[in-house]
């Protein structure tokens, strides 16, 4: 079977691994790839439009081809794909909008009743500031565009939103996400991520997980792509579970069918848990980045019969290992802003599995980090303590110059 995955890091590296793990007999191709993609499959180049991939996957007998990125789900892929009669895993543009377009997606929300919270819609920079006028509250306030998963900026006075306000639609540090904003309801709570599989009649819920956004411990300073993450979600209480079936997860289900919203692939459940209630922050329609690499390597069935059992709105259960992953992501430093790259990887070849690349190249016999998040480290064990500390002794064997990385992923109090 060949298999072509579509991203360039840990997450697709992950979903390799897994695959090869699974049937190590099939065939992956990775657009664009990176270092790791490259040695478990074959990166077929870095410059391809759309239909240049069609071809490929049309010249290459490519029997499926797994979205791993947002950016080729928002040129509308999927539909470019199908068209052409190509078996292909994601969302159709317009689904896809749940991720890509904030406003459409909360509206959504709205709509069919979703436990999320309370917003506000501004594309005027003086209403937005003259929204802060009349009473103040802690918000978060978002980009309409995803903006590479940074375009949030929370904010507990009136000065850090007027100075979010505009660094976002002013100074355009998000381009055109910027342009149309959300100011959102500061929920505080414990962050939760819930991936689920979706057939067109069934939205069957992963492991429960959690990721570390902001870039400093703690939870503090700016959003990244994820910093690291565990699973299972220690603070995912068997009520939260029902909570989230009864109130996010089932009517997001009756407003995919109701709008036609309907496809073949992933949908991610962004989620803050408070004391006694949860809330849907965002979707995401693909397998999440550092969740993918902590979920897949604790997933006790076949990967891709579970992927393929979706395109015929069969709901198959999904079982888990009873143990907890603890993913570090190692990056470069002046990350997710400025970093230099370019800097040798030593003690690569002592880690053990489960590890992934995610942005890193072998140049003749060295390893050469080539992006902000450069490698993922897993540790697995019966607690989290246990994959915690497993990941963080994996962690001492790998050196580079300006490496970086949080030393809290893991960490609770009274932890077991």
């Amino acid at each position: 079977m060949k298999i072509l995955i579509l991203g360039g890091g840990g997450r697709e590296h992950a979903i390799g691994k897994k695959l090869l793990e699974d049937c190590s007999s099939m065939n992956l191709y990775f657009y664009p790839g990176n270092g790791g993609t490259g040695i478990i499959g074959k990166n077929i180049g870095n410059h391809y439009s759309t239909l240049e991939l069609v071809f490929f996957a049309k010249k290459n007998a490519i029997d499926l081809t797994i979205v791993g990125s947002e950016i080729f789900l928002l040129e509308g892929i999927v539909d470019i794909f199908k068209n052409f009669g190509l078996k292909i895993i994601g969302p159709h543009y317009l689904a896809a909008k749940l991720e890509g377009d904030r406003i459409f997606s909360k509206s959504f929300m709205k709509k069919y009743g979703i436990s999320t919270p309370k917003f506000e819609i501004f594309s005027c920079y003086k209403k937005a500031i003259n929204f802060f006028k009349k009473k103040f509250f802690s918000v978060a306030i978002k980009t309409n565009g995803i903006a590479g998963g940074k375009g949030v900026i929370l904010a507990h006075n009136k000065n850090e939103a007027k100075k979010a306000l505009k660094t976002i639609m002013i100074e355009k540090k998000f381009g055109k996400s910027g342009d149309k904003i959300i100011i959102e309801e500061f929920i505080e709570g414990k962050e939760a991520s819930i991936i689920s599989i979706f057939n067109g009649k069934h939205l069957i819920p992963f492991l429960s997980a959690q990721d570390y956004k902001k870039i400093e411990e703690n939870e503090k300073g700016m959003n990244t792509g994820g910093m690291g993450c565990v699973a299972p979600n220690p603070y995912m209480t068997n009520s939260i579970w029902m909570d989230f079936k009864k109130n996010i997860l089932e009517p997001t289900l009756e407003g995919l069918i109701s709008e036609k919203l309907t496809f073949f692939g992933f949908l991610y459940f962004g989620l803050m848990i408070t004391s006694n209630k949860v809330y849907l922050l965002e979707y995401n329609t693909r397998i999440g980045d550092p969740e993918a690499q902590a979920l897949l390597p604790l997933m006790k069935c076949n990967f891709l019969d579970i992927i393929q059992s979706s395109f015929y709105n069969k709901k198959k259960y999904i079982f888990w290992k009873k143990l907890c992953s603890c993913c570090v992501v190692l990056s470069s430093k002046g990350y997710p802003e400025k970093y230099e790259s370019g800097k040798i990887i030593m003690g690569l070849n002592s880690l053990q599995e489960p590890f992934y690349i995610a942005g890193a190249k072998k140049e003749k016999k060295n390893w050469i980090t080539s992006s902000g998040r450069v490698l993922n480290i897993v540790g697995v064990g019966k607690t989290i303590k246990e994959a915690r500390k497993k990941a963080y002794d994996q962690v001492q064997k790998i050196h580079f110059e300006n490496l970086y990385f949080r030393k809290d992923i893991g960490l609770y109090n009274n932890m077991k």
